[in-house]
């Protein structure tokens, strides 16, 4: 399997290790109330969709960079793959 690094281009999935859901970027406010409910969930309740999903994959053999890769579980396609960093600044911008 390809993944298409955003600054590397094509690279072997072999050079990765896969975190698991995307969703794990969006941690809990530890001081918000419910907040032992809220990191039992974020912990413990992961979905194991079928088909499109937003993974996070870390790039070990290279530049360690961390991405968000989506992908179809069911056929293994690449749909489109970003640097978590920039996710995470769009949706911090988005939150202001």
């Amino acid at each position: 399997m390809l993944i298409p690094h955003p600054l590397l281009g094509l690279r072997d999935a072999q050079e990765f290790t896969y975190l698991g859901d995307a969703v794990l970027l969006n941690r809990p406010d530890g001081l918000a109330e419910g907040a032992p409910e809220a990191f039992n969930e974020y912990i413990y309740l992961r979905g194991n969709p079928a088909g499109v999903h937003r993974e996070l994959w870390f790039h070990e053999q290279g530049d360690r960079s961390w991405l968000i890769v989506t992908r179809n579980t069911l056929t293994h396609e690449i749909l489109h793959a970003e640097l978590a960093r920039d996710v995470a600044l769009k949706a911090k911008a988005g939150a202001v």
